[in-house]
């Protein structure tokens, strides 16, 4: 998504540290912060519209993480990454977070939740957040352009972030259990109070188990742990599988190199193996290859003379000067040398034509 590379890489690499400590405090959040040095991440940037453009591309990765569906720890990571990097920006005025309207009931549960949680501190952050008007809010996640057609590429992040989809889990909440627990408590009273014996209710009246809510919470908590144990080994395989990958690949660029070398070799080898041929222009030059393996080899071709054709002329033009002109090009030479051949250039030496002196006529 971003322009910037790496920008993404180490997002992730400093949430999935965050995911790693088990924690959501923002201390041990400050002190992954700092041994990264993330606070660097705006450096670089001297014009003012390239910060401003950098800014809103970092904001705009980071409050992805901040959304479902990713997992709780994560998205309060998510929250401390956005502070860290909205405090830590160098634009003059500084550039907000951008939040869809539709997105902002689901933040307000994540507040709550974090309130109801006891995490202080990470309400602590989103209150400071609220104060300092952080947040830009707008009707679109994204903006968007009239009468363009603009395809949105989807993102990808880790699988690793993302709060994994239990139906379990959604259908047995905590309040559910709560009330399940009234009611069969209320349930027991009733048969009390219709039985013959007032204080144990009859066993025909027992259609259900005594323990029927502590067996379902039971249940439930099991789930969970076998969910999160089989995650933790799918996780566990993928980082082995990741090993001989990076092995098979490391074979696949060396075999991709020296064929690429190889080729890159027939290139040069056909590019310098033969000289062009002199234009008319330049044929009073002479061009000589010279090679370190074939040496130096001259060859000649038989020079061609032309010679002006005799016509009847006066008597005072029939002593003039007959000029005759020799050129001398050199043969191509090959050379199975595959470096740049060497040319040289040399004039051809001139005749020197000896003018006859006139008559003078009497």
């Amino acid at each position: 998504m971003s322009a910037v590379p790496g920008l993404q890489a180490d997002c992730e690499e400093l949430l999935g540290a965050f995911q790693e400590a088990d924690t959501v405090r923002f201390e041990r959040f400050a002190e992954l912060w700092r041994e990264r040095r993330f606070h660097t991440i705006f450096y670089g940037r001297i014009r003012a519209l390239e910060r401003n453009k950098l800014t809103k591309k970092t904001l705009e990765l980071a409050q992805q993480y901040f959304l479902p569906p990713y997992a709780f720890q994560i998205r309060v990571g998510a929250l401390y990454l956005l502070y860290g990097l909205y405090s830590t920006q160098l634009c003059q005025p500084k550039q907000k977070i951008r939040i869809a309207l539709k997105d902002w009931p689901e933040i307000q549960r994540f507040q709550q939740d974090l309130i109801d949680s006891q995490h202080y501190d990470a309400a602590y952050i989103f209150r400071t957040l609220r104060l300092a008007r952080a947040f830009h809010f707008t009707a679109m996640p994204k903006l968007l352009n009239y009468r363009t057609k603009k395809k949105i590429q989807e993102n990808e992040f880790k699988e690793e972030f993302k709060d994994p989809s239990n139906r379990v889990n959604s259908l047995i909440t905590n309040d559910v259990l709560e009330e399940l627990m009234n009611i069969h408590d209320h349930y027991q009273k009733m048969k009390c109070v219709i039985s013959a014996d007032k204080s144990q209710p009859d066993k025909a009246l027992s259609l259900i188990k005594d323990e029927f809510v502590v067996t379902l919470k039971d249940i439930t908590l099991e789930h969970q742990e076998w969910q999160q144990n089989r995650m933790k080994l799918f996780l566990n395989a993928k980082e082995t599988d990741e090993i001989p990958n990076k092995k098979e690949e490391g074979t696949l660029l060396e075999s991709e190199g020296s064929e690429r070398a190889n080729a890159l070799a027939r290139i040069k080898y056909r590019s310098y193996s033969a000289v062009v041929e002199a234009s008319k222009s330049r044929r009073h030059r002479q061009v000589k290859l010279e090679s370190s393996e074939s040496g130096s080899n001259y060859g000649k071709s038989p020079s061609r003379s032309k010679k002006n054709s005799r016509r009847p002329q006066p008597a005072r033009r029939r002593d003039s000067l007959e000029i005759k002109g020799e050129m001398q090009v050199a043969k191509e030479t090959v050379t199975r040398h595959i470096g740049m051949p060497i040319i040289t250039e040399e004039n051809s030496d001139e005749e020197e034509v000896s003018l006859p002196k006139r008559k003078r006529r009497c």
